[in-house]
């Protein structure tokens, strides 16, 4: 082998060393800080509210954590729904160790009800102390609990 070709050799796989390096720095990071949550309007115009049908607003309108690592966050029920769980995706991030990455999903259904759906998390997601599956209605003033934390529907 030619010393040109030995010396490429050589720097490709210094460059490869520290690609590695940057990547596990990187990772690190994110572990120490947690993630960055970034607001997406544009600066100097204040957003409006999406104005929801009269039947949802009847209904609860807000997530409010009471008790937990979280405690006193609130979250607006959008029809959309929500994720609430450990991964960064989540609409509701929670820190608590007994979460898994995707937990819970509240939903609106079709009769304008909000609804829960365990989403085979390993630890369970409780409802009055019984463990819920999927299509669990909700009503004002429902306290779920998820690990330590408990969530609550306000109005």
């Amino acid at each position: 082998m030619s010393e040109l070709t030995l010396n490429i050799i050589r720097l490709g796989i210094l460059a490869l060393l520290w690609a590695f390096v940057f990547s596990v720095v990187g990772a690190l990071r994110g572990d120490l800080y947690g993630t960055r949550v970034l607001t997406r309007s544009s600066p100097g115009r204040a957003e409006r509210p999406a104005r929801a049908p009269r039947s949802v607003r009847r209904g609860p309108h807000r997530l409010a954590v009471v008790a937990g690592s979280l405690r006193g966050t609130t979250v607006p029920l959008n029809e959309g729904g929500l994720l609430i769980g450990r991964n960064p995706e989540c609409s509701l991030v929670l820190t608590d160790d007994y979460a898994s990455g995707r937990h819970l999903r509240l939903y609106l259904g079709p009769d304008n009800q909000w609804y829960a759906d365990d989403l085979e998390s390993t630890n369970g997601t409780f409802i009055n102390n019984q463990r819920i599956g999927t299509g669990h209605r909700l009503e004002v003033g429902t306290q779920i609990r998820i690990g330590q934390t408990i969530l609550e529907l306000q109005r």
